[in-house]
């Protein structure tokens, strides 16, 4: 969150952790220009990340929203709670939808369609990053069996590439799911056995997502012999094969999936693995500390992101 007053400042130490301390190991970054091992063009790491600036509660008609912004990639993500039925297989469970729009603002290739198949790809991930239930608790979504619950239509908005755009898009997701408050509902049922919901009034009387769970997209771009995590677009257009790790808070991997034309071999897939896992634990660790600063300032937190 980029803002005046003491969140600015946490945001700066928060962003300044996840480079220092995710800095390699033992090996694991292109070769930069100069020749330089295990240093990049912008002079990082291999597994150092961009400064990510994180602001929460940035549009003001929806149940949550965020802005991430890493590097020069720039994401918007809004969460709308409407009252829906149950799908038939899961009866007693709440449901996620995901919409990806990619900006023709944010590069000239989604002029026209160009941005469909990108935002189709996209939003399948999220399903497959989702559709378990450990993620997010979606029991607690449920209003009544079969009859009433919550759905959560995440809209997703790409308002500048920069490279690594699975990875901002999963915290901007996390963000505002954290973010995100559901009206309490109360179901009446008179002496026929109608039942009546109805909704609180009160914008404090809500209930939160336990967003604990909710894994974080680590995207490793193999260049070479070596691998990257969050690569500008010149790295990601010098690489042949990625690898896409959902990963959770306790460093475990719930979803893998690689793209690019090229091929990984057996020791370069497990050595990815582990970074990736490493470097998720440390990124989980200083965006859920960044999202308790900013929503430990309160209403005297001053608004100056999208929309302020």
């Amino acid at each position: 969150m980029e803002s005046a007053g003491p969140s600015s400042h946490s945001q700066r130490r928060v962003s300044e952790t996840v480079m220092a301390t995710t800095s390699p190991a033992h090996g694991g970054a292109a070769q930069s220009f100069d020749g330089e091992e295990d240093l990049r063009v912008d002079g990082r790491g291999c597994e150092d990340y961009r400064s990510v600036e994180v602001e929460t509660d940035v549009v003001s008609n929806t149940s949550g929203s965020a802005r991430v912004k890493l590097g020069h990639t720039d994401i918007l993500v809004g969460v709308k709670a409407e009252m829906s039925t149950p799908k038939l297989e899961k009866p007693s469970e709440g449901y996620l939808e995901f919409f990806v729009d990619c900006s023709a603002n944010a590069t000239p290739e989604f002029e026209g369609r160009g941005g469909d198949d990108l935002g189709t790809e996209i939003a399948n991930t999220l399903y497959r990053i989702f559709n378990n239930k450990s993620s997010v608790d979606l029991r607690s979504l449920c209003i009544s069996p079969r009859e009433h619950c919550w759905a959560l239509y995440v809209d997703v908005l790409l308002l500048e590439c920069g490279g690594n755009l699975f990875d901002a898009i999963s915290i901007a997701v996390k963000a505002a799911l954290f973010n995100t408050r559901i009206p309490r509902v109360r179901v009446l049922e008179d002496e026929e056995g109608s039942k009546d919901i109805e909704l609180s009034d009160d914008p404090y009387d809500c209930i939160r997502l336990s967003v604990e769970n909710v894994p974080c997209i680590v995207t490793l771009c193999k260049i070479g012999c070596r691998h990257v995590v969050d690569a500008t677009l010149q790295e990601e257009a010098c690489s042949l094969a990625s690898l896409l790790l959902a990963v959770t808070s306790k460093g475990v991997v719930t979803c893998v999936r690689k793209v690019g034309k090229g091929s990984l071999d057996p020791e370069s897939i497990f050595e990815m693995m582990e970074t990736g896992k490493r470097v998720g634990k440390v990124l989980h660790v200083s965006l859920q500390s960044l999202l308790h600063q900013e929503e430990s300032l309160g209403p005297e937190r001053q608004k100056v992101g999208f929309l302020g």
